[in-house]
């Protein structure tokens, strides 16, 4: 498998939970290698019509192979959808995906930065025209803000130490790549859990701040439900617990809106009415799917319809 390669996760499965109409309006808004994006326009009928978004200039070069017309693909981050398809002039589509997380190519391209398994230059950035790094990040950030994205982002039980060794080592030779941070970690990482690498986590947590994914995701699900026509469909694929728990408080909230105090005299009548309905239960890879590509053990596919 070159480096280039991506294999996309859970395809069939997340194109189905679209309910593609043949002449509807998608929308691919992580574009990857165009995985995702070919099956959606192998669905569409010749009126039909898909817009691609991408942060990563990479992913937007690869995708100027694949020559449809009824494809549009932007250079942006998915936090813009809504002003995308405003530029656009699309005010509501029948479909939006969204598969999180970091590609194979991302992974497997050294100088990208986001793999312990190089040593190259410690970048992590998604989009490589702007933005810190996360060789940046570590020059400058304090050992709290080190320690607390660990922490958080990571779910790293040794982030105090990790961060502490950090700023330690950033002072006398400084950090500015992947084979330095990885065998930093590991001398601080003592015990890990079978066959995952000690800075495993570490590397995850900076990828996910360098590139806000947290907050990204937050941004867009309320933008991808308000553009959504009646019966339109939102599959969203998320790859960690982190992720995942956005997503399912998100799509719990719009199906169930909250309900006033039991005491309160307000009629059901009154309350405001749930934006989506939950589509089925949530989707997880094959067995045959993950003996094939490992990387996709974790995924969660979760479905929702706007009402």
């Amino acid at each position: 498998m070159s480096a280039d390669t991506h294999v996309s996760v859970l395809l069939a499965e997340s194109v189905a939970a679209l309910a593609i109409r043949p002449q509807g309006i998608y929308v691919d808004a992580t574009f990857g290698r165009g995985g995702h994006s070919r099956a959606i326009l192998a669905a569409l009928g010749p009126a039909g019509r898909l817009i691609a978004l991408d942060r990563d200039p990479a992913a937007i070069a690869a995708g100027a192979a694949l020559a449809d017309l009824r494809l549009t693909l932007v250079h942006a981050a998915f936090s813009e959808l809504g002003s995308e398809l405003d530029r656009l002039g699309v005010a509501q589509v029948d479909g939006v995906l969204l598969d999180l997380g970091v590609s194979s190519p991302q992974l497997n391209t050294p100088e990208r930065g986001m793999s312990f398994r190089f040593d190259a230059p410690l970048d992590m950035r998604m989009d490589t025209t702007q933005g810190e790094t996360a060789a940046e990040f570590l020059a400058r950030a304090s050992q709290s803000e080190i320690e607390r994205v660990i922490k958080d982002y990571g779910e790293e039980r040794f982030a105090h130490a990790i961060a502490k060794a950090l700023v330690a080592t950033r002072g006398e030779h400084g950090i500015s790549s992947t084979g330095q941070l990885a065998t930093l970690v590991a001398k601080v990482v003592r015990t890990r859990e079978p066959g995952q690498h000690p800075a495993t986590r570490s590397f995850q947590a900076l990828r996910i701040h360098v590139n806000r994914e947290l907050e990204e995701l937050s941004l867009v699900l309320p933008q991808a439900v308000a553009r959504l026509a009646a019966d339109g469909r939102l599959a969203v694929i998320s790859f960690h617990s982190l992720e995942d728990r956005i997503v399912k408080r998100f799509l719990r909230d719009a199906a169930n809106p909250p309900q006033p105090p039991r005491k309160l005299p307000v009629r059901a009548a009154d309350l405001p009415p749930p934006v989506l309905r939950l589509v089925g239960k949530a989707g997880f890879p094959s067995g045959s799917e993950i003996a094939a590509n490992p990387r996709c053990r974790s995924a969660v596919l979760r479905t929702a319809e706007k009402l």
